[in-house]
């Protein structure tokens, strides 16, 4: 039986929680979260939170606490209380319960689940609805309504609970499906006792919850389906009733199994489509949403059923139409997205045709209605610098609300084509030019709305548009450069150009008036419209390329007089624009044109090195890395196709500014942004001109080496890291030697690193870290015969084993990747983390003699790596850490499986006392030798993971309720 302690017994936790619901210091909240973190897994946590529960005079915030801490010891620490105590246990857990039965609710619902998790675990307690239902009575329906709903919830959980798979899945069977339909005549015979007990929330939630195990036909073809359509009707039970009815649908998705529910439930919903109209001349925008949200998911989950029945259900299609025309706030309509896309993927199969001819006009409507809500606000004598009254947060929620209907535009474009679509858009700019264009001035553009939104849907659908297109933007085009000059006008303009460059590029008449439209941009008074024109002509280089090709020098001219007064992110796309017309040059041409465009920049750099190495100017700094960027663009974009016999006039001006590349590396060596921007540079020399570099190499080489001893920066292992794929073994147009040298040069590299790693702990190198053992996969890919056999092997598996240390995810997914990657080297199966096409090009074989290499080193460190994965497993790493790192431990399994075997025991046998259940490490260990006798190391990997969840779980993860505990005071004022 559960002992009850006195008032001063669980004094010192009602002390903590005040505290927690103070405004006392962070040191002292601190103190009083980790005094509650403890109690939560202390065993006398059992008796002081019933007592908490049992005591009239505590406040509701900490019972709620009192409750959510027993739900936890219910779930992770029920082995606390002898097996002969739970039916105790479970009586006084339905006393809390009558006690709570009329609220608050927050308890009352984490006493709900209290229970439930003790009837999954409590295998024995056979009759576990008939037993709270009695206890509660009539008086209690509410309640034991409530327990009906949390059960499915939480045996769906059940993962979280210490079951096997075997006892879990038979428990589900006992609480769940042999109680389906005895819940669903109770349910049904409660919705006849009354009319208000027909349209009750919870009941209506009830019924959601057991849809998981009770089939939508039984609910539909019974007295409940009444009563959830009369319950729409109700304000009161509204929202619950389009959660059962949405969950109703899901349960129909297989159209052609559940045919007949669907004829049942299809008139029914039709017949509701009525107060779409009545919900929105109502301006009651939650009754709106509900019914959007309800004719929307129908339609998702029957679309195959539209497209093959078109005639028969238009009418819910045309409901879901409705909804969007008669959105006036914009609040309910994106709940239709996924339904116009599912709607065009299933009609523009061949199959369906004569559903995409019937529903035509459907998709035509849809077009003019997504324009309309497309526009802007238009309040009376607002200024249009402030649409929305200040409300950034629904300034910048309209703005990602119309990049979704510009998607659904898009979906209209494949339906309807694309030049119908265009030509609504086309129309509405054609109306707006004589009603409002003779009234448009520098000041004052009127109704300049209604311009700006067929604007947005040219730029929306723009990459819909085929370069052949040949009749809506020969006649757009030209009265898109002739727009006022109003801010959004112009911005939008000018965006939606830079959607056309393709099909400029095919039509070149029309190249020179966009092109002297963007470039004026530059100099608009709007920061807006600058940066839409550097993002438009970055199109127009990439696309027009060819085109501009003649006029690089006029280019270079217009270039050097803008870029100075454009921000960095502006600067850039400027850059990629011209770099592409300068790739587009003859070869002849590409060297002085390289040098034209790049000497200006490398002057700036110089200059403002100087500035910034005179103190510690961050700014300054910033400005030269921002430059660098730029001249990186140039190396990434401009790569001329040279034969391996001649000189790449590329290269020939790379190796020019080379020098002072590395000067600036030398003298920022605490200069991460510049350093960075440098190294990125290097690689895409690489990257960009292959073995053509090898004139470099010996230069570039020692400056990666030298700037990562002296930096201790991972951004020169991620330059050497390219260096080493491209000049690797085998590589076409790479002769031994040099790649041998190449090897040398990897291990330096890696010298170096073990070095930093001896003076520094690792939650000091993340970043270095991680970047090392991205470079160590690929060397196992190109140098495994080298890398393996070498003596600098062993120090490299120590420092991994350091490493895992780390809590960030990047470091630790690096090093688990290649602690996966190095062995696999000891099977027949070695394999690589680097999925590059690059990379994959090197075939990857099995050698006795890596084999027995990695065998060795994994006999000597086996022991001290698998203790530091399973500790990780069950202290430290990331969630999404888990599968890397129990793909080691099965990998050690396929090397050394009894030896791991030794490992994993002597690691439980460490863990501190009373932290796992009795007999659960020896279980533990049975099962691993059960399953490695029978030949099925691969299920030795899911028996780890459960264990080190559920310690994880019962010791290491908060348990719920202290992260609340601020908030709890508002809780109760309902």
């Amino acid at each position: 039986m559960v002992t009850v302690p006195s008032a001063a017994g669980f004094g010192p936790v009602l002390e903590a929680l005040i505290t927690m619901q103070s405004n006392a210091d962070r040191g002292q909240k601190t103190q009083a979260h980790e005094y509650l973190e403890k109690f939560q897994k202390s065993p006398e946590a059992w008796s002081s939170t019933h007592a908490i529960l049992s005591s009239p005079e505590i406040t509701p915030e900490a019972k709620l606490f009192a409750a959510t801490t027993l739900k936890g010891k219910i779930t992770y620490d029920l082995d606390q209380i002898p097996r002969a105590s739970l039916p105790s246990l479970r009586d006084s857990n339905l006393t809390l319960l009558q006690a709570f039965q009329a609220g608050p609710r927050p308890i009352r619902t984490q006493l709900c689940v209290c229970l439930a998790n003790l009837a999954i675990q409590m295998i024995e307690w056979k009759d576990v609805i008939q037993l709270v239902g009695s206890t509660m009575g009539n008086s209690a329906l509410d309640c034991t309504l409530e327990f009906l709903r949390v059960l499915p919830e939480e045996v769906t959980e059940g993962r979280k609970i210490n079951l096997s798979e075997e006892e879990l899945s038979a428990r589900t069977k006992e609480l769940l499906e042999d109680n389906a339909q005895n819940v669903l005549s109770l349910l049904t015979r409660y919705s006849q006792s009354s009319a208000k007990a027909s349209s009750n929330p919870q009941l209506l939630e009830c019924i959601s919850s057991w849809l998981r195990e009770i089939p939508a036909a039984d609910v539909v073809n019974s007295p409940l389906f009444d009563a959830i359509v009369r319950s729409l009707a109700v304000e009161s039970s509204f929202e619950a009733a389009v959660d059962c009815m949405c969950n109703i649908l899901r349960d129909t998705r297989e159209v052609d199994e559940s045919i007949e529910v669907i004829q049942v439930i299809y008139p029914r919903l039709v017949s509701l489509r009525p107060r779409i109209a009545e919900a929105a001349n109502a301006g009651d925008q939650d009754t709106f949403k509900g019914y959007t949200r309800l004719f929307a998911e129908a339609g998702e989950h029957w679309v195959v059923m539209i497209a093959r029945l078109p005639n028969e259900f238009r009418g819910l299609v045309e409901a879901i139409l409705e909804c969007c025309a008669r959105d006036s706030d914009r609040e309910a309509i994106s709940l239709t997205f996924l339904f116009w896309y599912e709607f065009k993927q299933m009609v523009t199969l061949e199959k369906y045709a004569k559903a995409r001819k019937e529903f035509t006009d459907v998709f035509v409507k849809l077009v003019d209605i997504m324009i309309r809500h497309l526009q802007f606000p238009s309040p009376e004598g607002q200024d249009d610098s402030d649409l929305f009254d200040g409300d950034r947060e629904q300034e910048e929620k309209f703005r990602e609300f119309r990049h979704q209907m510009g998607d659904v535009l898009k979906d209209c474009c494949e339906v309807i084509t694309v030049t119908e679509c265009l030509g609504k858009a086309f129309e509405l700019i054609q109306q707006w030019i004589p009603k409002y264009g003779s009234q448009a001035t520098q000041s004052s553009v009127p109704h300049w709305q209604e311009l700006e939104a067929p604007l947005f849907a040219m730029r929306a659908m723009g990459r819909m548009v085929s370069p052949e297109e040949n009749i809506v933007l020969h006649q757009v085009i030209p009265l898109m450069v002739q727009i006022p000059d109003h801010e959004k006008l112009r911005f939008q303009a000018t965006m939606a150009l830079g959607r056309y460059t393709e099909w400029t590029a095919q039509h070149p008449e029309f190249l020179q008036a966009q092109l002297d439209f963007v470039m004026a941009g530059f100099k608009h008074k709007s920061k807006e419209v600058v940066r839409a024109a550097a993002l438009a002509f970055r199109f127009f280089g990439t696309d027009c390329k060819k085109l501009l090709a003649d006029h690089v020098i006029q280019l270079h001219d217009f270039y050097e007089s803008v870029l100075d007064h454009l921000p960095a992110e502006s600067q850039e796309e400027i850059t990629e624009g011209v770099a592409c017309v300068v790739s587009a040059q003859p070869v002849n041409k590409i060297y002085p044109t390289f040098k034209l465009y790049c000497d200006p920049i490398m002057k700036r750099v110089m200059a403002r090195a100087n500035t910034a190495k005179s103190g510690d100017n961050e700014k300054a700094q910033i400005a030269v890395a921002d430059q660098l960027q730029l001249l990186t663009l140039y190396v990434q974009h401009i790569q001329p196709y040279v034969s391996p016999s001649e000189e790449n006039p590329a290269v020939k001006y790379c190796q020019e500014i080379l020098p002072v590349m590395s000067a600036i590396a030398e003298n920022f060596t605490n200069c991460v942004p510049i350093l960075e921007r440098v190294c990125r540079c290097w690689r895409y020399m690489v990257l960009s001109y292959r073995t053509a570099i090898l004139p470099l190499l010996p230069a570039l080489a020692q400056q990666l080496a030298s700037g990562f001893q002296n930096s201790r920066q991972g951004c020169f292992l991620w330059a050497t890291d390219s260096v080493l794929r491209e000049f690797a073994t085998g590589a076409e147009f790479v002769d031994p030697t040099t790649s041998q040298h190449i090897y040398s040069f990897f291990e330096q590299q890696a010298l170096a690193f073990l070095r930093i790693m001896n003076d520094l702990p690792p939650n000091e190198l993340p970043d270095v870290i991680e970047d090392f053992f991205r470079l160590l996969i690929d060397a196992l890919i190109y140098y495994h015969t080298n890398l393996l056999n070498a003596p600098i092997c062993s120090s490299i598996l120590s420092a991994s084993i350091s490493a895992l240390t780390l809590e960030q995810e990047p470091p630790l997914a690096a090093t688990l990747h290649f602690l996966r990657d190095f062995l696999s080297y000891a099977t027949d199966r070695p394999n690589s983390s680097n999925f590059d096409d690059h990379a994959n090009t090197a075939r990857l074989t099995s050698d006795p003699q890596l084999q027995a290499a990695v065998k060795r080193l994994v006999s000597e460190q086996g022991e001290v790596l698998t203790q530091r994965i399973m500790t990780g497993m069950m202290f430290s790493f990331p969630r999404d850490c888990f599968p890397d790192a129990s793909g080691v431990l099965l990998a050690l399994f396929e090397i050394m499986p009894q030896q791991t075997a030794v490992w994993i025991k002597a690691t439980t046998d460490m863990l501190p006392a009373g932290t796992i259940k009795p007999g659960e490490a020896d279980r533990l260990m049975q099962s691993i030798g059960m399953k490695l006798q029978q030949g099925e190391v691969r299920k030795v990997r899911v028996l780890l993971q459960d264990f080190t969840n559920g310690y994880r779980r019962r010791n290491v993860a908060p348990r719920e309720g202290l992260g609340r505990l601020e908030a709890t005071r508002f809780r109760f004022n309902g």
